[in-house]
């Protein structure tokens, strides 16, 4: 494991996880925790390193999150930032780069594949080909309706969201470009499935390439590379 600063705050670094061999691509893990500093790139590590053993360059990506200087721009700053600075790595092949993220880190996951539609995160040097969204906080207003994270989404924001806010939601930003797979906990009650479902009917109404994939479990079999929901993460990945 390398690590990679990208920026000058301790925040602003990634653990560069290489295969044995050659690479099938690179995965980019994007932790969660509701935006907020108590929760670090330790989340991702085990991920990481069994993607890595599965054949794939892991990044995973560190950000400033609310409470050590992130929130809006700087959490949306840096990874667009921490994706892009792939393109400074020896010896990657871009050709294929997934953003794969739970819970918040699904919403990051998602925005980063549309980040370059708007000016203060253009050119994306380094673009995102599909999205694996682990119980990922898709709808910012719903999910600030709902009070998830204890207000979580007003946190990052400074404010409630708003039908204004394409910028930072992925449900505004549909359809994407690129196709998503919403991988989700049925016994989940802290991100609830509709989060991912409605997601998925939206972006197949838009005319996007989305899918959902329900699995057993709550919000936190997806930090385990060994439950169902890696195992149908690892069959969407053998489809790129």
């Amino acid at each position: 494991m390398e690590r990679i600063k990208y920026g000058d705050d301790p925040a602003q670094y990634a653990q560069l996880h290489r295969p044995d061999g050659d690479s099938r691509g690179v995965a980019v893990v994007i932790h969660g925790g509701f935006w907020k500093s108590m929760y670090d790139a330790s989340l991702g590590d085990p991920l990481a390193r069994r993607l890595a053993a599965e054949g794939w360059t892991a990044w995973n990506l560190e950000y400033r999150r609310v409470g050590n200087g992130g929130g809006m721009p700087a959490t949306f700053d840096d990874v667009a930032a921490g994706i892009d600075a792939l393109a400074d790595v020896d010896g990657l092949d871009l050709s294929t780069v997934v953003t794969i993220g739970h819970s918040a880190g699904g919403h990051l996951a998602a925005w980063a594949a549309g980040r370059d539609r708007f000016e203060q995160w253009q050119p994306a040097r380094v673009p995102v080909t599909a999205v694996i969204s682990h119980a990922g906080v898709l709808d910012l207003r719903q999910a600030h309706a709902d009070r998830l994270g204890g207000g979580a989404v007003e946190a990052l924001l400074g404010r409630p969201p708003t039908a204004d806010d394409a910028a930072v939601d992925p449900t505004q930003q549909l359809p994407l470009d690129v196709p998503v797979w919403c991988v989700h906990g049925r016994a989940d009650d802290i991100v609830p499935l509709s989060q991912s479902s409605d997601y998925v009917k939206r972006a197949t109404a838009a005319g996007a390439q989305a899918e959902l994939v329900e699995v057993e479990g709550d919000h936190f079999v997806m930090l385990d590379p060994d439950s169902e929901a890696w195992t149908r993460t690892f069959a969407v990945l053998d489809s790129r």
